[in-house]
């Protein structure tokens, strides 16, 4: 499970408050249950994480098919018309997915992301459960 989750709710915090334009933030595990979230109310928060679990299994396996890439997903960026969704792996199990609009620019967005992974990486493990094993 989650490790001290509480002690990184500030960040997230300080993430939504420091960048503008951001609607939401989402931390999930790989299987899409949210594991805290940032803005939004909690059910879109559980819809977002569970969408994120399709996304990141769809990247990996859109990376199989190209011969040079090895390794998982790191990003995922979505444009839409009027925002941005970001999906970037944050720990093993673990995903940190933000949604914006269009005052985020994805660059310093996804370094803005990189910065709280470093940050909290090691609160963001969240080992996959085994057939049987509740939540």
């Amino acid at each position: 499970m989650i490790k001290q989750r509480a002690n990184f709710d500030w960040m997230l915090k300080e993430l939504y408050s420091g960048v503008p334009g951001i609607e939401m933030i989402v931390v999930l595990s790989a299987d899409g249950l949210r594991i805290a979230r940032y803005g939004g109310d909690t059910d879109a928060a559980d819809r977002v994480a569970a969408a994120c679990a399709g996304l990141q299994s769809l990247a990996g396996a859109v990376a199989e098919e190209i011969p040079t890439v090895r390794g998982d997903m790191k990003l995922v960026v979505i444009e839409m018309d009027g925002g941005y969704f970001y999906l970037m792996a944050a720990g093993a199990g673990a995903f940190l997915a933000v949604l914006s609009d269009v005052r985020c620019e994805p660059g310093a967005m996804s370094l803005h992301m990189r910065d709280l992974v470093v940050r909290i990486g090691s609160h963001l493990t969240s080992p996959p459960r085994h057939k049987g094993q509740s939540v």
